[in-house]
């Protein structure tokens, strides 16, 4: 499970950091937040950043919100940390 704090209507699209207070990391999407399209943006970012394929990742919680739950599926806790490494260094 990871916990993701949205910003849709962003000008840049990928992993833009981590909120150390939330516990969070921070995905910004070009999508508007409307019809599910910002949603659909965060997993498009998240498997391709995660080189994961998209059937992988769920949006299990706060559909309608900032603040998500995904759900990555066949993925261990450690494997998950290794994958992000990377993403985060980027910063």
């Amino acid at each position: 499970m990871l916990e993701v704090e949205v910003q849709p209507g962003a000008k840049r699209q990928g992993i833009v950091g981590f909120n150390k207070w939330r516990g969070r990391l921070t995905v910004a999407v070009r999508a508007e937040a409307q019809k599910g399209k910002a949603n659909n943006a965060v997993l498009h970012v998240l498997s391709t950043s995660l080189n994961l394929p998209k059937s992988q990742l769920k949006i299990v919680g706060g559909a309608t919100s900032r603040s998500k739950k995904v759900r990555i599926e066949n993925v261990s806790s450690d494997l998950l940390i290794q994958l992000l490494g990377p993403c985060l260094e980027e910063e």
